[in-house]
């Protein structure tokens, strides 16, 4: 073809549609919105996991804290999720009823990492209330204060891991209180050591702990100054935890990531759909302004019916007078 009917024919192409045109790029634009909108659904990760279907914690820790700060028992959970479970991961926990609530729930981005604090729901039992939160990072903690009589020698408190979640390796920590005696524990706590806060701190590593299977842990001492161990070893209160976003992180926190074709791939798909638009849109403003009228002529030399403004027959590629 010479460039006198290669021009001819684009100069055509512009001017008019063939039939169905309109309906074609129609149905282009909306297949590629179509694939825009599915590339996101197709390329997403799979969401947190359902409430403890398979979550699994790598590590529990269960440390009390007997007349601390408070004329009550002090207890505090701290989790890690094992290394396979998708995050976002949703936790659901049990805690007495007892408590009246958790005193903070919370996350950090590494083992003894800063704790922000974390959104959760709860829901009410009669021996317990149900605790479910999600957590975007491996590593939880969960505070509450339970009730602890104080008002006679010769105390006890018992608090019951309800086996919510499956353990690889499940440690507990007993502070001893300021001023107590004939301190016991079930089950047997050997390890001891003085903390710098000048109490002493008994602890276990107790192994696995399968799901559904309770652990009881019972604790016994004598003591009869009524002051926590904070006032009588002058300890100040711990600060309250910082909401989440209030401070920079010292990492991103590891959450749900993306394929690495996704962004290239939806960029693409949004340039495709933004091109087949712009035609057709430059496309319908030149077909409104090509009515009946300027179609009226033929081409001199084959009678082909030809355009007002074509410089060339489409057909013959003949210049047009």
């Amino acid at each position: 073809m010479t460039s006198e009917n290669l021009e001819g024919h684009m100069t055509r192409a512009r001017s008019v549609g063939s039939p169905g045109v309109a309906e074609r790029f129609a149905s282009a634009i909306a297949t590629l919105s179509l694939t825009l909108m599915l590339v996101p659904a197709v390329a997403a990760p799979p969401s947190g996991s359902a409430a403890n279907g398979d979550t699994r914690l790598e590590s529990m820790q269960i440390e009390i804290w007997p007349e601390y700060d408070r004329p009550a028992a002090l207890v505090i959970l701290r989790g890690e999720l094992a290394g396979n479970v998708a995050l976002p991961a949703v936790v659901s926990l049990r805690i007495p009823a007892s408590s009246g609530g958790p005193a903070a729930v919370a996350f950090a981005t590494e083992k003894s990492g800063k704790l922000l604090n974390l959104a959760h729901d709860r829901s009410d039992a009669a021996d317990f209330i149900v605790l479910r939160f999600t957590v975007p990072a491996r590593f939880f903690h969960v505070e509450f204060y339970d009730r602890l009589a104080t008002d006679i020698g010769e105390r006890s408190y018992k608090y019951l891991w309800p086996g919510d979640l499956p353990v690889s390796w499940l440690d507990v920590v007993l502070q001893e209180p300021a001023g107590a005696s004939n301190i016991s524990v079930k089950p047997e706590l050997v390890e001891s050591a003085s903390g710098a806060d000048g109490l002493r701190y008994r602890s276990a590593q107790l192994g696995p702990a399968e799901r559904g299977k309770p652990l009881p842990i019972e604790i016994r001492y004598s003591k009869t100054d009524p002051r926590t161990s904070a006032q009588i070893l002058n300890l100040s209160a711990p600060a309250p935890l910082p909401q989440a976003g209030s401070a920079p992180l010292a990492a991103p926190l590891p959450g749900p990531k993306e394929p690495s074709w996704f962004f290239p791939a939806l960029g693409a798909t949004a340039l495709l759909v933004a091109a087949a638009a712009s035609a057709f849109v430059l496309w319908w403003r030149r077909r409104r302004h090509v009515g009946p009228a300027a179609r009226a002529g033929y081409c001199s030399k084959c009678r082909n019916e030809v355009v007002a403004g074509d410089r060339f027959c489409s057909k013959c590629g003949a210049p047009l007078k």
